[in-house]
């Protein structure tokens, strides 16, 4: 059940095509909707290189996206009224009475319903399944207990862990160390990046009346600790990828980097628990995880190109 709408918000339902488009766009969130989606992208990439199939790729974009951004709107449909008693979050289409729940609900099945039949035809039943768990997960599981146990946050970062596993399996690859890496290293990923985000937020979501980890940890010491250890954990991924087989070296190599100055940040955090800190931390996670996939990729391709080229010439 989501809390009731304060009654002090009046419905102000936008008019024009415009205005329309913009209201059902940030119920989407279309930012979160765009991550899920590349993380798949890169998921598929990583399976199938750069010839994979170029329209399995784009039915599975497509039906991510549509999944994703159904997922969006029904957890706006719950958290309307906690949305509402939040700075960050009370422009958001429900709270403003941009759009109504009727409409932002039958939006959401839809949208999720069709993403879904979308990835059962045209990628996989696996990457359908992967993509009806997500949907579950997000708004039956997530979403009730955000305002419950600061536990939400790993229900919330399994969600964020699957989409690269769907991108993965819709090439017809099994489901194999490559998609389980994939999705080991977004989950840890999100723990640092979302810990500081609530660290900032955190009065706000006390307000909102989610019990998020800063709000059950005022000093911020358990919260900086765990983003800490979440993004130690994220230093050997890079070697681990290479050893499998996934990468080559030079992933290994840019990773650990990149993951060093994770942990440099997250450590000041433990250090001195200030908001300006914690937002060095939140910005070097948003910059992180794009370098971390291209890196990946572009690591990937060598190694692919390398083996057609060893098949190539066995054939001979």
């Amino acid at each position: 059940m989501s809390a009731p709408l304060p009654s002090g918000l009046k419905p102000n339902r936008v008019s024009g095509a415009a205005g329309l488009l913009r209201a059902f766009a940030g119920l989407a969130k279309v930012r979160l909707t765009l991550l899920v989606v590349t993380t798949a992208a890169v998921g598929f990439l990583m399976a199938g290189g750069p010839h994979g199939d170029a329209a399995t790729f784009f039915w599975t974009v497509l039906g991510t996206a549509l999944a994703a951004a159904g997922s969006m709107a029904l957890n706006q449909v719950l958290e309307a009224g906690r949305d509402a008693r939040m700075e960050r979050t009370r422009n958001r289409p429900l709270p403003a009475g941009a759009i109504g729940r009727p409409a932002a609900v039958v939006s959401g099945v839809v949208a999720a319903a069709l993403g879904l039949a979308v990835l059962t035809v045209r990628a996989t039943v696996v990457t359908a399944l992967l993509g009806l768990t997500v949907v579950l997960l997000y708004t039956l599981v997530y979403t009730p207990l955000k305002p419950r146990t600061p536990l939400c946050t790993l229900v919330g970062a399994v969600c964020g862990a699957i989409p690269p596993m769907m991108g993965w399996s819709a090439t017809g690859a099994p489901l194999s160390f490559g998609a389980w890496f994939l999705a080991g290293v977004l989950f840890l990923w999100q723990i640092p990046h979302f810990l500081a985000l609530a660290w900032l937020y955190r009065e706000d979501y006390e307000r909102g009346g989610f019990r998020m980890l800063p709000v059950v940890d005022p000093s911020g010491r358990v919260t900086a600790q765990m983003a800490v250890l979440y993004a130690l954990a994220l230093l050997p991924v890079g070697v681990m990828a290479a050893m499998g087989g996934l990468t080559g070296w030079l992933f290994a190599a840019g990773s650990l980097v990149l993951g060093a100055a994770l942990v440099t940040l997250a450590l000041q955090l433990a250090a001195a628990r200030t908001e300006p800190v914690a937002r060095r931390l939140f910005l070097a996670t948003l910059a992180y995880l794009p370098l971390l996939l291209g890196l990946m990729v572009a690591d990937r391709t060598p190694l692919d190109a390398a083996r057609l080229a060893v098949a190539t010439l066995a054939k001979r």
